[in-house]
């Protein structure tokens, strides 16, 4: 009684058909794959990908000193 067959995700797919549309629906399918692959390109790290190279300006130098700064008062 509450479960789906067959036919019913058939008819589901006929009537989504109808609703969007193939184009808009092969629209939506590229944009979401668009997405993912976009996904996974950002959560691989600098490191990973192939022919990528850091600028000099963003690696951190060994004779870097960190220091602590603090606000001047106006009086």
């Amino acid at each position: 009684m509450g479960s789906f067959s067959g036919l019913h995700l058939i008819a589901l797919l006929v009537i989504v058909i109808l609703v969007f549309g193939t184009k808009k629906l092969a629209n939506m399918g590229s944009d979401i794959g668009k997405a993912v692959k976009g996904f996974k390109d950002g959560m691989k790290g600098e490191e990973d990908k192939p022919g990528v190279v850091v600028p000099p300006s963003q690696v951190a130098d060994k004779t870097t000193i960190d220091v602590e700064t603090k606000e001047k008062s106006k009086f």
